[in-house]
């Protein structure tokens, strides 16, 4: 109970900082469904075996998360970098 109250005196700034701020979540949730994906990835396969892979799907995961909640087409903005890439 100590450590509890301790926690809530050295945050107590930054606890109900959505009441003040309505573009601040009340909760984490978000950020739990966006690591989701990644955590799905590595629990079938476990690990990449090549960093560059592990990059790859890094890069490529966080363009369809951003396009998804941005409201965009991902395949859109997937062929708008793979054009501006090829230029």
């Amino acid at each position: 109970m100590v450590t509890f109250q301790k926690r809530i005196i050295k945050y107590r700034d930054h606890i109900l900082t959505f009441l003040y701020h309505p573009d601040v979540p009340a909760d984490n949730n978000g950020s739990e469904r966006t690591i989701r994906n990644v955590k799905v990835k590595q629990k079938i396969s476990g690990q990449f075996k090549i960093f560059a892979a592990a990059e790859n799907f890094a890069i490529l995961r966080s363009i369809i998360d951003t396009a998804i909640k941005n409201g965009q087409n991902v395949f859109l903005a997937l062929n708008t970098i793979a054009d501006y890439k090829r230029n």
